[in-house]
C-alpha cells in the first residue's frame, strides 16, 4: 500500500505542473544562476513533495507592488489589472506559456518570500537579486535581464542634496533608508561606513515619504527604480552615488519554494524561450514608459 502510495502521489505531482503547460519548447536557456537547481531528482523522500506543485489551471505570484519600474500599481486601474510593470509582465507570459490562470497576490518584499517559504504562493517575482541564502532555502530560476534597475544601485537623495554625498565615506553619520531584506540593504550594510544608520522600510513608498520629511537623508534603491521615483517627484534627485554590483547579482532571478524542482525546470524554458525572442529589452522599456505616467503610483501594504 506504501509502495502504491508514492507513485499515485508522484503521478500527482507531475499532473499538477503540465496539467496547465504548453507544448512548446525553447531553443535554448539563459545562463542559470549559481546555486540553483533544474532538474527533478526522482528521490522517494522527494516523490512527497506533491503538496508544493502549483493547483492545475492556476498560478499565484507574490510580488511587492512598491518597486516601479518592476511591479507597480496603476491607480487608473482597478482588481488584478491594476497590477503593471516588468515582472507582471513576465508573470503573465508565464501563466499564459503554461495555460494557468494568473492570480497576483500583492504583498510587502518580505512576505513574497516569506509566502512562498509557506507555500501559499506557487512563487514570487518582485526583483529578485541571487544571494547565497537565498540559493539555500529557495529554488532559484535561471536569471533573467531587467535593463539597468539591477546592474546599477544607487542613492536617492532630496533635489537640494544632489551631488553632495558621492562617495561611500559621504555618508558617515548619516541616515539611509532601504527595504527590509533586500539586496540595497546587503549594499548598505556591506559598503557604507559602520557609523552609517541603515533605517529598514517594508515597502518603498513609506521610505520615499520619510527621505521627503527629512525622516532620512537619503534612501538606497535600484537605479530604474530611481528613474521612476524622480519622474514623479520633482523634490528627489540621484545622489551621484553608485554602489558596486557583483556580477552574480545584476541580474533578477524567481523564487520558488525548495523542492519543487518539476515547477523550476518548466519556468526556466519559459524564461530561455522569452530571452530567445528578445522580449526582456522591450517589456523593460514598456515598463519605464508606463512607470511615468501620472496615474502610476507607487502604494504601501
Amino acid at each position: 500500500m506504501k509502495k502504491f502510495l508514492a507513485i499515485l502521489l508522484a503521478a500527482l505531482m507531475i499532473f499538477g505542473v503540465t496539467a496547465c503547460s504548453s507544448s512548446q519548447e525553447p531553443a535554448a536557456e539563459p545562463e542559470a544562476a549559481e546555486g540553483t537547481e533544474t532538474e527533478a531528482e526522482g528521490t522517494e523522500g522527494e516523490a512527497a513533495q506533491e503538496q508544493l506543485t502549483i493547483a492545475p489551471g492556476k498560478l499565484s505570484v507574490a510580488l511587492s507592488p512598491d518597486f516601479a519600474p518592476m511591479e507597480f500599481v496603476d491607480t487608473s486601474k482597478s482588481g488584478q489589472d491594476q497590477y503593471v510593470g516588468f515582472d507582471v509582465t513576465l508573470a503573465k507570459f508565464i501563466a499564459e506559456e503554461m495555460g494557468c490562470e494568473l492570480t497576483i497576490e500583492p504583498m510587502s518584499f518580505d512576505a513574497c518570500q516569506a509566502a512562498v517559504q509557506t507555500h501559499s504562493v506557487d512563487m514570487s517575482i518582485s526583483g529578485f537579486s541571487y544571494t547565497p541564502e537565498r540559493a539555500e532555502n529557495f529554488n532559484l530560476s535561471d536569471y533573467y535581464y531587467a535593463g539597468d534597475n539591477e546592474t546599477e544601485q544607487t542613492i536617492i537623495v532630496l533635489a537640494e542634496d544632489a551631488g553632495k554625498w558621492t562617495k561611500a565615506e559621504d555618508y558617515s553619520g548619516l541616515k539611509v533608508g532601504a527595504q527590509s531584506a533586500s539586496l540595497q540593504y546587503n549594499l548598505c550594510t556591506a559598503q557604507l561606513p559602520s557609523d552609517t544608520e541603515i533605517v529598514l522600510y517594508a515597502d518603498l513608498g513609506t521610505a520615499v515619504e520619510a527621505l521627503r520629511s527629512g525622516i532620512v537623508d537619503a534612501v538606497a534603491v535600484a537605479y530604474g527604480n530611481g528613474e521612476a521615483i524622480i519622474s514623479n517627484n520633482d523634490a528627489i534627485a540621484m545622489s551621484g552615488f553608485e554602489f558596486e554590483v557583483s556580477e552574480e547579482a545584476e541580474n533578477n532571478v524567481i523564487m520558488m519554494t525548495k523542492g519543487n524542482d518539476a515547477l523550476l525546470e518548466k519556468v526556466n524554458e519559459i524564461l530561455a524561450k522569452a530571452y530567445d525572442a528578445g522580449y526582456y529589452g522591450q517589456w523593460y522599456e514598456e515598463a519605464k514608459a508606463l512607470a511615468g505616467i501620472d496615474t502610476a503610483e507607487e502604494v504601501s501594504y
